[in-house]
């Protein structure tokens, strides 16, 4: 149990035997004893003052005097008026060292038959574009929340849905026609998803360079302009094939988006991120169409002169949303409402999460109410996990433009800069050797600088401050594993399943206690769909664990059952290190 737990239950059975009053251990809940006061756990009293009918003073010192000589884990307390600060037992802390070292998942639950299912959903990329920066914050997240979710017990499917129709796809296939002269990945030797982004930039500026034109020819406003656009109106002449399922269009579409796919596929991996099921909304925008018109028969949707279909959601404080357009093509609520509808039918789903920026608030929001309006139960329980954008030194990045930070140029930049940085601690190492140490550090301080921060907050992203190795950084975290692996092959006949029966000093009990915090932390992490709580975490424990190895002798200790115990609560450090790191998809290093 929790030290936690057995303080909370010893002071509730404290009350119980001074004041034959019964009390709820959770309102005895004890925090960590502020630095300024001698203990190590502290219970606030107050609560139960209205039961001892004494004041805050006289309460604390009886029940820290009922506890001292009937909790075993209580060594000596100390009461600040309704403060009761306790000392626990270092004995208790070397047998806590014991329990956690030999439970082989501590801290992680196991999900069974009775657990529920979460499906998450994340990357959702678009197949007109590679993945970028933005993404790669999305993919991180979503993948280490499912891991997280995971940790907590439940069953977790990782889902994907793939934008890969849209006006945005046919400006690409367009521009490919028109300015591609047949080019292929094989024939450029570019990634098919860099290639067919390619596409949609010049397209993007090919229109620019029409507007212009039309705006200096004819006087139209630039909105005029836009909307005359013969190059426009091509690309929406596509769109419009595509729906009638143009054989030709059809067949191109089919082609470039299997480019893309191998493109995103490449990324995904060299990522760490994998997914149990891909949707693609060429499948599922039929089946929100579907019930979008059933909805329109039913009255809870209406059409407007010019054909297109709406929902009025002002009586819950909206505004009203287009759902089909004037020529019957779908927008992205039509989809999401037949990728919806699917998943429900594929999985018996308990908690459906989204995780999708923070621009999207309002779209998911809408989505909730229409689901709930066509009927489906689980629409106002779905969640919006809801993350902030990442931006660079130079601002906002934007696709159409070019100007976005490319996610293989990052993962290839991370790589290369802990390998430059690095180069000193891998002179030992074979080449192969040092290049796989260089992956899993550049892609370590990648994820770890965007993980650790507050997903719900907007962040800047700096890549050479992301890969140094001190500080709050992933290289920091992977450096101390490192180091605590070499001192651990050093030993000779270490055994981790020994008990060395040394009693911790203050600094090994306050280490022994960091870790048995893990657990806590990655409750609190999925209660909060936070892996930012992990990482913190992560960072924390490794800058306590290098402070007590610059303090203390741990090889050189000539006391054998001191060693011993240092070499465990070592041991247990770097194996606590290596299961939070993973719930963020970074990879430990055993050297560096």
């Amino acid at each position: 149990m929790a030290i936690e737990n057995i303080i909370a239950r010893g002071a509730a059975d404290a009350v119980k035997a001074l004041y034959g009053a019964e009390a709820d251990p959770a309102t005895l809940a004890p925090s960590a004893t502020k630095k300024e006061f001698e203990g190590d756990l502290t219970v606030v009293v107050f609560p139960v003052l209205k039961l001892s009918r004494k004041n805050p003073q006289a309460t604390a010192e009886e029940i820290g005097a009922w506890m001292t000589a009937n909790v075993p884990a209580v060594e000596k307390f100390n009461a600040v008026k309704g403060f009761l600060n306790l000392s626990i037992d270092r004995r208790y802390w070397l047998g806590l060292l014991h329990e956690i070292a030999a439970d082989d998942s501590f801290g992680i639950r196991k999900a069974d038959e009775s657990s529920d299912l979460v499906m998450v959903e994340y990357s959702s990329p678009n197949t007109n574009k590679p993945l970028h920066l933005g993404h790669v914050r999305n993919n991180l997240l979503g993948y280490s929340l499912a891991c997280i979710l995971a940790a907590n017990g439940h069953k977790v499917v990782k889902t994907n849905i793939v934008n890969d129709r849209g006006i945005h796809i046919c400006k690409s296939m367009l521009a490919w026609k028109k300015w591609g002269n047949g080019a292929t990945p094989e024939s450029t030797g570019k990634k098919g998803d860099h290639l067919i982004g390619d596409f949609y930039v010049a397209f993007d500026r090919h229109f620019k360079e029409e507007v212009k034109e039309l705006m200096e020819t004819r006087g139209l406003s630039e909105d005029e302009a836009k909307e005359q656009s013969p190059l426009m109106a091509e690309a929406r002449e596509m769109l419009r094939k595509w729906e009638q399922g143009d054989e030709e269009v059809r067949e191109l579409w089919k082609t470039m988006n299997s480019w893309v796919y191998a493109g995103f596929d490449e990324t995904y991996r060299r990522m760490g991120v994998s997914f149990d099921k891909i949707y693609y909304e060429s499948d599922t925008y039929l089946e929100g169409k579907e019930l979008v018109l059933k909805g329109l028969e039913e009255g809870k949707m209406y059409r407007r002169e010019d054909g297109s279909v709406w929902a009025d959601l002002t009586a819950e404080g909206l505004d009203h949303k287009l759902l089909l357009r004037a020529d019957g093509t779908s927008v992205y609520m039509t989809q999401d409402i037949g990728t919806a509808k699917l998943r429900y039918q594929d999985y018996p789903i308990d908690h459906m999460i989204y995780v999708v920026g923070n621009e999207q608030n309002y779209h998911f929001q809408v989505l909730s109410l229409l689901l709930d309006r066509l009927g489906f139960k689980w629409g106002k329980d779905l969640t919006h996990f809801s993350y902030g954008m990442v931006e660079l030194p130079e601002g906002k990045m934007k696709s159409r433009e070019g100007t976005v930070v490319d996610a293989d140029d990052l993962i290839d930049t991370m790589v290369s800069s802990a390998a430059e940085m690095a180069a000193d601690r891998f002179k030992d190492m074979t080449p192969e050797e040092a290049a796989d140490v260089a992956r899993m550090v550049g892609l370590g301080a990648l994820k770890y600088f965007l993980l650790k921060v507050d997903p719900r907050k907007n962040m800047l992203f700096n890549p050479r401050e992301s890969i140094d190795f001190n500080g709050n950084t992933g290289p920091f975290i992977q450096y101390t594993y490192a180091r605590i692996r070499s001192v651990l092959r050093k030993a000779e006949g270490f055994d981790p399943a020994a008990t060395p029966d040394a009693v911790p000093n203050e600094k090994e009990a306050v280490l022994i206690r960091k870790i048995d915090d893990f657990r806590n932390v990655v409750a609190e992490a999925g209660r909060n769909f936070s892996p930012a709580i992990v990482a913190n975490y992560a960072y924390d424990l490794a800058k306590e664990y290098n402070q007590f190895y610059h303090d203390y002798s741990i090889l050189r200790e000539e006391d054998a059952a001191v060693r011993g115990l240092r070499l465990l609560i070592s041991w247990t450090v770097a194996r606590t290190l290596r299961s939070a790191m993973s719930l963020l998809g970074i990879e430990m290093p055993e050297r560096m």
